[in-house]
């Protein structure tokens, strides 16, 4: 069974995703030109708010994790993995890792795309202030 996240979120003039290791969609109203992995501010939901089976789902090292980011008729989809640790318990910001690092931000490792691979014409969408949809899924 697939399992879904869909948090909605908006774009900000300081948006430049260039980070090469992580990528993250906060719930913080405001964005400083030093957050270059964040690509959209204000989501409606933060970690803390998912269901306990999508968690859960997400707890397993074989679990494949997808998150497509849409903003403006652009897409991006980073693929990744699920891990043990990952908590789902910080109340700010999902946090996409290429590293096998977990934090409580952390919703998925082994990501296959960072901020800095994102498109380029999502990123420009995003710095003009579009609306951003992630979607995260989980397959259990």
């Amino acid at each position: 069974m697939e399992r879904e996240v869909v948090i909605s979120a908006r774009g900000h003039d300081n948006v430049t995703a260039e980070h090469a290791s992580t990528l993250e969609v906060t719930s913080d109203d405001f964005l400083t030109p030093a957050g270059d992995c964040i690509l959209g501010i204000e989501a409606d939901t933060v970690p803390a708010d998912v269901d306990e089976g999508f968690v859960t789902a997400c707890q397993s090292a074989d679990a494949t994790i997808t998150a497509t980011l849409e903003a403006d008729g652009h897409r991006a989809v980073v693929e990744g993995s699920g891990h043990p640790d990952l908590s789902f318990e910080n109340e700010r910001g999902h946090v996409i890792r290429t590293s096998d690092y977990v934090d409580d931000r952390t919703v998925m490792v082994g990501a296959d795309a960072a901020a800095g691979d994102v498109d380029r014409d999502l990123v420009a969408a995003l710095a003009d202030g579009a609306d951003l949809t992630l979607t995260l899924s989980v397959e259990d």
